[in-house]
């Protein structure tokens, strides 16, 4: 019996929240109906961490550190995993690239206010799933050839 490889999309996306407890979001040109978090898909073999941190910095203009996994989701449909990190600001001003996103800046979120930003329902639990994380997932990134090499980890901050 012949099995397909599986053929799954990862993404990665993170909370970034500044002293004024506001969440960093951006809105695109292809989901210009609603705000999210900054994010991406992973390029084939790149560790997530990185990917997380080239993706925000390509958004926004600000360099990140993630300090931890806040939430593992999948989208059945288009077969696409998504991975949020909750990040600390490292340095930048936001700068957006103007043919990708429309607009990003820091907002007020709760639980009550978050529909006037965030209005598709699976970017609402991610970016609430962030903001109420208090312990998260630790990530590893590996090498295994030609021994074992931890090459990068992050935990709880």
């Amino acid at each position: 019996m012949e099995h397909d490889p599986p053929k799954h999309t990862v993404s990665v996306s993170a909370l970034l929240m500044n002293e004024q407890n506001e969440v960093l979001l951006v809105r695109t040109h292809w989901r210009g109906d609603t705000w999210e978090m900054p994010g991406g898909n992973v390029d084939e073999g790149e560790p997530l961490d990185q990917a997380v941190c080239r993706e925000f910095l390509e958004e926004t203009g600000i360099v990140i550190r993630p300090v931890g996994i806040t939430g593992v989701y999948f989208n059945a449909t288009k077969r696409v995993l998504s991975v949020v990190f909750k990040a600390e600001y490292v340095s930048g001003e936001i700068r957006i690239q103007p043919e990708e996103i429309q607009e990003a800046k820091y907002v007020r979120i709760t639980e009550s206010s978050i529909d006037q930003y965030i209005t598709r329902p699976q970017q609402k639990s991610r970016t609430l799933d962030a903001m109420k994380a208090k312990a998260m997932i630790p990530y590893e990134t590996w090498e295994v050839a030609p021994s074992y090499r931890l090459v990068s980890r992050i935990e709880n901050g």
